[in-house]
């Protein structure tokens, strides 16, 4: 038991702060020369990471809906599941969609994220306004760049 509740403890701690995996025996990874060109071809042919700092400017905007503002009245969370089961249940969807934001607040709908085409936005928007009514959604759902 000592032995299990000291493991369980180890694992806790190494989750916490990290723990090195290094042994004494084995040296440690060379850091390549600041003068060395990376060797992974695959690293320098790809694109670069996008810059999203628009969108984070705009996600910190007040008047940006996120799932905090999603109301816990039952109404708003039967709403908000109804389109969640139906998104799902519709072939064909991309992670992308399976994954949009649903925000329900007093029972207004605002639809928010990347979906992978147009075709998958116009389909989430009319599941939302089948459910919750056609004035009752805001569809900020983007396209993302291919």
């Amino acid at each position: 038991m000592k032995t299990l509740t000291y493991l369980a403890l180890t694992i806790f701690v190494c989750g916490l702060v990290g723990c090195d995996n290094t042994s004494p025996s084995k040296p440690a990874p060379s850091s390549p020369s600041p003068n060395t060109a990376p060797s992974n071809t695959a690293t320098n042919n790809s694109k670069p990471a996008p810059d999203n700092t628009e969108v984070n400017k705009r996600d910190r905007d007040s008047s940006a809906k996120t799932p905090i503002d999603q109301n816990e009245n039952q109404t708003d969370v039967n709403i908000t599941a109804d389109i969640r089961k139906r998104v799902l249940d519709k072939e064909g969807m991309s992670v992308n969609a399976r994954n949009a934001k649903i925000i329900t607040a007093d029972g207004k709908v605002t639809l928010r994220g990347p979906v992978d085409s147009a075709e998958e936005k116009d389909a989430i928007d009319a599941i939302a306004k089948d459910v919750a009514g056609k004035d009752n959604v805001d569809n900020q759902l983007e396209v993302a760049p291919k």
